[in-house]
Parts: structure tokens; C-alpha cells; sequence
């Protein structure tokens, strides 16, 4: 394969797993990481957790991909991605899927006994995730669950047990991730419902969605304060979340039945900004003291 050629192929590749989203989960992993560490975990744990959230990530949107490549291919908005439009073959994202289970059980083995065990029931719901649309419209908050997993992974990394500071932590991901995820189904409505896909536009309609939406969000900030509450009441940690729900009352606004036009900047830049805000001002205000 020429340079270039291996270049489109690296690039369908990131396109395939969204490679960029990863900044959604992999924040609160380490906040809750880090909480479970009382400070920093040491570098080789951080290493393994990383390496464990970058593969379980990667496998699940593989999976996804193949499983949906016909409903992509059917779909206007997703015809261009890298499977349907041929970018990549079948082949190479089986082999791909293959890969990146192998390297996430890995590095679960590399972490403890408990992290072992439990990969494959995180598996198995990362690969449940892809179906869900086919049979119930709460496909939202089945998503969010598979996000949560990353904050609970993590202190189970660290500490070899879950508790229930993780739990409310992994809750609130949850609800975040469903907000955020019936905001951007609101661009498949019409193709869902044509399709016999399961969504909550699809259900109810853009503007009841959006008042499910909103009330997720709510949801996520109670449980952050509760998990802030848990933790101490830092200043830092605190902020952060008046910043998440100054972020989320932005995406909200920006987003109308019938104008759909900021879907993109209200998923991405707005839960971008969350993550990284929230995931950095609570690690702050505990390494800080």
C-alpha cells in the first residue's frame, strides 16, 4: 500500500470509530480514576486504563458500524461513511473489531482480577447498544449506560471493587450521554420513522424530545451535585459544574423543532466543553487538595 493510500485508510479508520469522541468518556474515567486514587493513579495503571477505554471504544463503534452498514448505506446523512461508501471493506473492519477486543481484554487482564471478569459483561453491552434502535425507542439511555461504564471501569481499576461514588458518577454520565444523544437523533426522525427504527424523536416529535432531552440534563446535574456533596464540596469541582449546566442550558437554546441547523455544534462543541471542563475541574480539585 502506497503512503497515501495508507493515509485515506488511517483516516476512514478514525472516521469509522469517531476516534474524536473519545474526549466524552475518557474525562470522567479519569476524574473517577483519580478519585479512587485519592490523587494521580501511578502511570502504569493510568497507561492500562487509557489503553482499556481507547480499545473498548473502538470495538463497540466497529461493531456499530457493521451492524448498521445497511441502515447507513439507506440513510442520506450516513451514506458517506467509510463502510457504505467503500472507504473501507468489511473485511478490514472485522479484523479491526477482532484487534481491538483482543487489546481490550488485554489490558482488563493487565489491570486486575476484577477488570478481567467483568470485560466481557462490558462487552457484551457495548455490542447490545448497536440493536437497541431496532426495538425500543430507549436506545438513548442504553448508550448512556455503555458511556457509564467508563468512570465505573475505571474505579474498579484503581480499587478492585465498585462503590457508590463511581455508581452516582457513572448515573450522571447516563443521563448526560441520553440528552445528548436524542439532541443529535433529532437529525433521523423522519428517517427513523420511515425505517421502523425506535427513537424518542422518532416517538414523540422533535419538541417533546427535546423536553425529554432537557430533562435528562437535569437529572445529570442533581447527580453531580450529589457526587460534588460525596467528594467534599470543592471550589474547583464545583465550578465545573456550574460551567456543565451553563454548557448544557447553551445547547438547549441553540437547538429548535424545526431548526436544525447547530445539531452538530450543540453535540460536539458543547459536550466537548462539558467533558473536558467538568473531567479537568474535578481532577483539579483533588490533586490540588
Amino acid at each position: 500500500m502506497s503512503a497515501s493510500g495508507f493515509l485515506r485508510s488511517f483516516g476512514a479508520t478514525l472516521e469509522m470509530v469517531k476516534f474524536s469522541h473519545t474526549v466524552f468518556a475518557l474525562p470522567f474515567a479519569f476524574l473517577s480514576a483519580v478519585l479512587a486514587a485519592g490523587g494521580w493513579p501511578d502511570p502504569a495503571t493510568g497507561g492500562k486504563i487509557l489503553l482499556a477505554m481507547v480499545a473498548a471504544r473502538s470495538a463497540a463503534m466497529a461493531h456499530n458500524r457493521l451492524a448498521d452498514r445497511a441502515i447507513d448505506a439507506a440513510n442520506p446523512r450516513t451514506a458517506s461513511r467509510a463502510l457504505p461508501s467503500g472507504a473501507l471493506s468489511v473485511g478490514f473492519a472485522r479484523a479491526f473489531l477482532v484487534a481491538s477486543v483482543a487489546l481490550f481484554v488485554l489490558a482488563a487482564a493487565a489491570l486486575n482480577r476484577a477488570t478481567l471478569l467483568l470485560c466481557p459483561v462490558a462487552l457484551a453491552l457495548l455490542f447490545l447498544y448497536a440493536y437497541t434502535k431496532r426495538f425500543t425507542a430507549l436506545s438513548h439511555l442504553v448508550l448512556g449506560l455503555c458511556l457509564a461504564l467508563a468512570p465505573a471501569g475505571a474505579w474498579i481499576a484503581v480499587r478492585g471493587s465498585l462503590e457508590l461514588l463511581p455508581v452516582l458518577l457513572g448515573l450522571a454520565v447516563l443521563f448526560w450521554t441520553a440528552g445528548f444523544d436524542v439532541i443529535y437523533a433529532l437529525q433521523d426522525e423522519a428517517f427513523d420513522r420511515g425505517a421502523g427504527l425506535r427513537s424518542i424523536p422518532a416517538r414523540l416529535g422533535s419538541g417533546r424530545a427535546l423536553l425529554v432531552s432537557a430533562a435528562f440534563h437535569v437529572a445529570m446535574l442533581a447527580l453531580l451535585v450529589l457526587v460534588w456533596r460525596l467528594v467534599g464540596s470543592g471550589v474547583l469541582f464545583g465550578a465545573g459544574i456550574v460551567l456543565t449546566a451553563a454548557a448544557l442550558v447553551y445547547q438547549h437554546a441553540i437547538v429548535r423543532p424545526g431548526d436544525l441547523s447547530r445539531v452538530n455544534a450543540a453535540f460536539f462543541q458543547a459536550n466537548g466543553f462539558v467533558s473536558i471542563v467538568l473531567g479537568g475541574f474535578g481532577i483539579a480539585d483533588v490533586v490540588l487538595g
